[in-house]
């Protein structure tokens, strides 16, 4: 297993280590199994706990493509820092100002904050590894980053109520900690060898989404795959963290065990999230990515007509195939985008493209489970689901050959 020893260069290897620790401390957000508590003991209504996660999706969009752009003129380390230090200052912000004005402003922080580093982390990490030309290892040193980032929350999450009853606010001040500390650790990176900072300001900025969007209509092939991750982002965002009570309780599962099988779902998720390769390599990545995205449309369909037991066997297959398609999706973008110069801000176009389409299902969700009609819900996720990712498959092929067809001819 690829994981703190890196089989590459000492220069190399340092890099991905630092990679790690700032993927594992930035992304360790103590507070998000209380935080809903949290604003209600401080007198928040429900009304404005989830009209302030709303203002927190729209803000996440607005900002992705100009921090993006960011990244690609001014240096990814530069924006890796930059978010990691928002994050420090967000994160106090609720214990200085518990009331509605203050988890606002903190929400919006850490949407500036995850929007300046969403791009900028995958973006350096492909591009570092290239220039040494340790490219090869990409695939891995992402998968094991996001294992050890899951890990450190299975660790983490179950002590945190314990946390808040000795010192109510501690889960922010200590996610404040760990931001500093991906801080120290983004401003320790290395420079990409070669990389030389784009000349000009405004001007440049502003060229770079004519380039970004330039990028998107002659790859065809960039552009499908973005559409093939939005599928896979949406089912593991909507059964992660919108449906996951909602099934087991339809289950008649008792909620004493909702945080063991959360936790049984993760550890899945880590060890497959640092295992991608080998199915990349036998049927490789595109196909791959395919395969998983069907078998987690089918978990979710079977889910209606099993019990309580085979339900959690099948949310844990939903998360090894989780696990297993980041990494490789990841990958693929990478290896598709055409022109390197706006690398970060078309990751941001995809992260936009992601967020934008939970949120228009996670409003028909809503709808869904007022009426009473779950089991349908994921009957037609899943159905909807497959059928598009036979749609795309089709498209997919298509686009390869007519790409094959013209490299042929251009020889």
């Amino acid at each position: 297993m690829l994981g703190l020893r890196v089989p590459a260069t000492p220069e190399v290897a340092r890099a991905v280590r630092l990679t790690y620790g700032f993927q594992f401390f930035f992304g360790l957000l103590l507070w998000i199994p209380i935080f809903y508590e949290y604003q209600k003991q401080l007198g928040l209504s429900d009304a404005e706990i989830f009209g302030i996660q709303s203002i927190y999706y729209i803000a996440f969009c607005l900002m992705e493509i100009p921090t993006g752009m960011v990244a690609d003129r001014f240096d990814y380390r530069t924006s890796m820092w930059l978010g990691a230090s928002v994050l420090v200052v967000a994160n106090l912000v609720p214990v200085l100002a518990g009331n509605y004005t203050g988890f606002l402003i903190h929400f919006l922080l850490i949407a500036l904050a995850r929007s300046l580093i969403s791009g900028a982390q995958s973006a350096y990490l492909y591009e570092y590894l290239n220039a040494h030309n340790a490219g090869h290892l990409y695939l891995k040193v992402e998968g094991v980053g996001r294992s050890y980032s899951l890990v450190g929350k299975i660790v983490c999450w179950p002590v945190i109520g314990l946390l808040m009853q000795w010192n109510m606010p501690s889960p922010y001040w200590l996610t404040a900690i760990n931001a500093a500390i991906a801080v120290v650790l983004a401003l320790k990176l290395p420079p990409i060898p070669g990389w030389q900072r784009p000349e000009g300001k405004t001007s440049k900025l502003l060229a770079g989404v004519g380039g970004a969007f330039g990028s998107l209509r002659t790859s065809r092939w960039l552009l499908l795959l973005m559409v093939q991750g939005i599928a896979m982002f949406t089912l593991v965002r909507i059964l992660q963290v919108n449906l996951f009570q909602p099934v087991l309780e339809s289950k008649d599962v008792s909620v004493s065990w909702y945080g063991s099988v959360l936790a049984a779902m993760t550890i899945f998720e880590a060890i497959a999230a640092a295992r991608p390769r080998w199915l990349s390599r036998k049927i490789g990545p595109a196909k791959s990515v395919f395969l998983l995205t069907v078998v987690m449309a089918l978990s979710i369909g079977f889910i209606v007509p099993s019990g309580g037991v085979v339900t959690i066997v099948l949310l844990c297959l939903f998360s090894v195939t989780a696990g297993m398609s980041f990494p490789i999706q990841k990958q693929l973008l990478n290896d598709a985008i055409p022109d390197s110069r706006y690398r970060a801000t078309l990751l941001s176009m995809e992260s936009i493209m992601d967020r934008a389409v939970c949120a228009v299902v996670a409003i028909a969700l809503g709808a869904y489970l007022a009426g009473g009609q779950l089991n349908e819900f994921l009957v037609l996720s899943s159905v909807v689901t497959v059928i598009l990712m036979a749609l795309l498959a089709g498209l997919l092929i298509a686009v390869r050959t007519t790409r094959r067809r013209r490299a042929q001819l251009a020889r």
